[in-house]
């Protein structure tokens, strides 16, 4: 059996953080993985700066309930879903995604959950565990399940490095750039080939 193992941001949806920006005019927030690496120190960052702005979580979610799955996600997501066991690694939270998520299909869906106030601010958050992403490949493993994953920024290189076969999508030329080893394609008709290329199964468009 394999897995097919996608990011969520950037990859099925747009960047959570870069529409809350540009709603809110803070040019800081647009940083995203694609130009951070650590995640720690991009999530202390935005807390930052949502504090010093006064914004919480309710300002967030009302741009989010503004936003729409990439063009053509939705049909690449059920394509998959009827040659694939599929599961969605993301680093966004449970408070964020479910506006997506129910556009998506519902998907099974692994990622984080931010710690709120009474006063609706967002203190901190809940990572579900070091290095998620990876670890999920490496629990899919462990179960003796095949696994190919897709991905855009730094945080999902070690995901697509233990999965049996990585696949850059829509990623920024840095990534691109840094690990070559990855195929990188950005339209979802070449996502198609590359999973179908990936797997070890007769599989057709």
């Amino acid at each position: 059996m394999e897995i097919a193992c996608l990011d969520l941001e950037g990859v099925l949806i747009p960047e959570i953080w870069i529409a809350f920006a540009e709603k809110t005019g803070i040019e800081e927030l647009k940083r995203t993985t694609r130009d951070e690496p650590d995640y720690n120190v991009l999530m202390k960052y935005r807390l930052d700066i949502l504090e010093k702005n006064n914004l919480g979580l309710k300002e967030i979610q009302e741009v989010i309930e503004t936003l729409s799955p990439l063009d053509g996600a939705k049909d690449f997501l059920d394509w998959l879903r009827e040659r694939f066991q599929v599961i969605v690694l993301s680093d966004t939270f449970y408070e964020f995604a479910q506006p997506m998520m129910k556009q998506l299909g519902f998907p099974a869906l692994f990622c984080h959950q931010l710690k709120i106030d009474d006063d609706n601010n967002v203190v901190g958050y809940a990572l579900r565990q070091a290095n998620p992403k990876r670890q999920a490949i490496v629990g899919f493993k462990s179960m003796y399940y095949r696994t190919i994953a897709a991905g855009d920024s730094y945080n999902d290189t070690t995901m697509l490095a233990e999965a049996d076969a990585g696949i850059l999508f829509h990623a920024p030329k840095n990534v691109e750039s840094e690990f070559p080893q990855f195929p990188a394609v950005n339209d979802f008709e070449s996502l198609k080939k590359e999973f179908i290329k990936a797997s070890i199964r007769n599989i057709s468009m």
